[in-house]
């Protein structure tokens, strides 16, 4: 097929690039992203899922669910847990030159960026970058839609929300990556932890 041209062009349905600029970063906690998808049950109930990753080490540092809509109550709840899990205290931050730890990008992130300077965050809404966090967060719905599947029923909203935390550890733990060399998000960050002068982390 491919020497007689019958292979699909690689950026097929577009003119060029869906994103201005790279989302993969170097290192941990210079650059985050949150999303969010939707569980159907089958009782009709829906659960709604926002989570922050690092476009580093991929690793889901904190997740909020909840059977109404995300509000932008929960997307600040979500920034308290991912600097608390990474940080420990909020006000354990380090302090950089520019009172900024690193970059959050974000659905309207000028909304929440009084939020995100409490935490020494620049909140960058992410609109345009849109289909590369979604590809950062792929590997993640990827694992949780496998997982679905072998489970084969969620019943109700209950059960999806105590399942959850399971899940999300399944995926740090265990679920590898391409782009950290076949690690899940914690074996890569292990494996960084005792690496010096790594180059920049695959991806887009």
């Amino acid at each position: 097929m491919r020497v007689h041209g019958l292979l699909l062009h690689r950026h097929a349905g577009g003119g060029g690039r869906r994103h201005d600029g790279t989302v993969a970063v170097p290192g941990s906690n210079l650059r985050w992203c949150s999303d969010g998808f939707e569980i159907a049950c089958d009782n009709a109930e829906k659960v709604r899922v926002a989570f922050a990753l690092d476009c580093c080490d991929r690793e889901a540092m904190g997740h909020v669910a909840t059977t109404e809509g995300i509000k932008g109550d929960d997307v600040r709840d979500l920034m308290v847990v991912a600097v608390e899990q990474r940080f420990g205290q909020v006000n354990r931050l380090p302090v950089t030159i520019d009172g900024a730890v690193g970059q959050w990008l974000m659905l309207h992130g000028d909304r929440n960026a009084k939020v995100c300077q409490g935490h020494r965050l620049a909140a960058v809404d992410h609109a345009r970058r849109k289909p590369a966090i979604e590809w950062h967060g792929g590997s993640l719905r990827a694992d949780l839609q496998a997982r679905l599947r072998r489970r084969k029923s969620e019943p109700d909203a209950a059960t999806v929300l105590k399942s959850l935390p399971v899940w999300f550890k399944h995926y740090n733990e265990l679920h590898p990556h391409r782009a950290l060399g076949y690690r899940s998000p914690r074996e890569f960050i292990a494996y960084r932890s005792t690496k010096k002068g790594l180059g920049p982390v695959s991806g887009i």
